[in-house]
């Protein structure tokens, strides 16, 4: 008689022998059989968190920062409702993610059942609702669907975004013949021919400017952006969402130009106009990336290479593996087919956004940022958060030489970080900082107690300023400083968690003489730690558009990017 398992001792057998370590999600009654299957897989680690937004961050983290495939699971009903704008945010961002979610068993369907989403008879249609977040969505309705289905989404995911699989509880328990392996998905990846990109390069006349973007990290593509670095002797921009990528870990580096963006540095559209050619690896270049440099774009070549093809007019070849296309024109713009025209480019002055001063109560964010960068190691990885927060660290906070630097500007949901630094943990096995604000903490910061929990080393860096302050900003920008919606009353963050978590290192610090010593031993421990430092939530952060709505900025925006109000009188 043929052995026989569980669907859901299949799935987890399948995803650990495709590389899977960890999975992520918050347990209940239609996902506790895969909980079941994980604990008795010696090979699988299944994380608890307190939220499955958080969960979904975990498993983006997880993938993000190249440890495999993430994947995330919850339970019916708002539990998997929950994992939507993190889903969100993964598909936008097209992060690898796999999620496992469970349903009521199948004779249950539209029949009135607790949390039925089968989309019978009234009932919520869960299909519908995770296509529209997903690269891939199938509903399991017998238990050989799993064996085409499983390396299916898993492919998908691969592709860039989000894999979702819809799991009746009855579905889950059934058996199916035990299989040693996954099955094959016969579909390849498309890797584009780069010729067309050598062929104009080799003909370039003046400077090359590369603008890298985060599928070089998907991919694992950074050596090989380096070397046609090399070659043509460019200097490299990243997107906010990559800057790490480049292989330039500080401003120091002769070939860095910085970031672009909002948040980004406006010497990188002084560096396009200058060039022969501008080369898009990996990104679309969305509105955040690329304020600033349409004028600039429209006035020299741009070619892409990548998945996806830009949000602009170019030339584009697609490709769904850097590794091997940037290997491909390294090769091709090598030996003989050298291009001689290229040149290294006259020198291009750093130039930073200049927020005004604030004299305000609080230590400032440039002042934070620069403290933090001080005594950083070179082996941390960093996240960060949305807000004024997350642009004072996007643009002043150098990455690490061996570190990974994570933004998730998908979709811009604040308290990605808390989740996602968690994933990287257990993934990359290396301290994580993240640095978030405190709205950001009040939405998901309670994943503090997770790191507490599996004594992770994550130091969080909280910007307290008590306030939404990106839009106490907005409120004093566009809305005459009338009123304000978004401050908060004052509360002490490190001193609450300390108290709540006995043992963890939590300090709040209002004093910059104290805050880098505050931050050393933070950094020092092996276990989890909270700084939280006090700053003023009416400074304005290094954000284009702000300094634009102030006259500070030389920065020209997009159209999509100016904000119109029409504020009472």
């Amino acid at each position: 008689m043929d052995e026989r398992q569980r669907v859901v001792d299949y799935i987890v057998d399948q995803l650990a022998a495709a590389g899977v370590e960890h999975m992520f999600g918050v347990d209940g009654a239609n996902i506790e059989d895969v909980y079941d299957a994980a604990y008795f897989h010696s090979g699988v680690t299944a994380v608890l968190a307190k939220h499955e937004f958080s969960a979904a961050t975990m498993a983006d983290g997880y993938s993000r920062s190249g440890c495999g495939l993430g994947v995330v699971m919850a339970t019916s009903g708002g539990g998997s409702l929950n994992l939507v704008p993190g889903l969100g945010e993964s598909l936008a961002s097209r992060v690898p993610v796999l999620a496992l979610v469970g349903q009521p068993p199948t004779a249950m369907d539209g029949r009135g059942s607790f949390q039925d989403t089968s989309g019978r008879n009234g009932a919520l249609d869960a299909h519908a609702l995770f296509s529209a977040v997903s690269v891939y969505c199938r509903r399991i309705t017998s238990a050989d669907q799993i064996v085409a289905a499983l390396p299916e989404a898993i492919t998908a995911a691969w592709r860039g975004g989000p894999a979702v699989l819809l799991l009746p509880k009855d579905i889950q328990q059934a058996l199916l013949p035990l299989r040693s392996r996954l099955s094959s998905a016969s579909e390849l990846p498309v890797v584009g021919d780069p010729w067309p990109i050598a062929r104009v390069l080799r003909r370039a006349r003046g400077p090359v400017t590369i603008i890298a973007g985060e599928q070089v990290a998907r991919d694992d593509a950074r050596i090989e952006l380096e070397r046609l670095r090399t070659l043509l002797r460019a200097r490299v921009a990243t997107v906010p969402d990559a800057k790490d990528v480049s292989g330039s870990p500080g401003l120091g580096c002769s070939s860095s130009l910085g970031v672009t963006g909002v948040m980004g540095h406006p010497g990188v559209a002084d560096a396009i106009r200058g060039s022969a050619l501008c080369l898009i690896v990996g990104t679309r270049l969305n509105v955040t990336a690329r304020t600033g440099l349409d004028e600039a774009l429209r006035s020299v070549a741009v070619m892409s290479l990548g998945s996806a093809a830009p949000y602009l007019a170019c030339t584009h070849i697609r490709s769904d593996d850097l590794r091997a296309s940037l290997g491909q024109l390294a090769m091709m713009l090598s030996g003989c087919g050298r291009p001689h025209g290229v040149r290294v480019p006259e020198l291009v002055g750093h130039r930073e956004l200049d927020p005004p001063g604030d004299d305000g109560d609080g230590i400032h964010y440039r002042e934070a940022v620069s403290a933090l960068d001080a005594v950083l190691p070179d082996d941390v990885d960093i996240v960060v958060d949305a807000g004024n927060t997350g642009a004072a660290a996007i643009h002043n906070l150098p990455v690490r030489r061996s570190g990974r630097f994570i933004v998730a500007l998908g979709m811009g949901g604040m308290g990605y970080s808390f989740g996602a630094a968690i994933g990287m943990a257990f993934g990359r096995g290396r301290r994580v900082v993240v640095v978030a604000g405190d709205g950001s903490f009040f939405m998901h910061g309670m994943e503090v107690h997770t790191a507490w929990q599996y004594r992770l080393p994550i130091t969080f860096v909280l910007f307290n300023n008590n306030a939404h302050a990106m839009c106490v900003t907005r409120e004093k920008l566009y809305y005459r400083d009338i009123y304000s919606y978004n401050r908060f009353r004052a509360s002490s963050l490190a001193a609450g968690l300390g108290a709540m978590f006995p043992g963890l290192h939590a300090v709040d610090v209002a004093d910059s003489a104290q805050l880098r010593a505050a931050l050393g031993s933070a950094l020092a421990g092996d276990g989890p730690s909270v700084v939280s430092i006090e700053c003023s939530a009416d400074e304005i952060p290094p954000f284009a558009p702000f300094l634009a709505a102030l006259g500070h900025s030389e920065t020209p925006l997009t159209e999509e990017n100016i904000t119109h109000v029409a504020a009472r009188a």
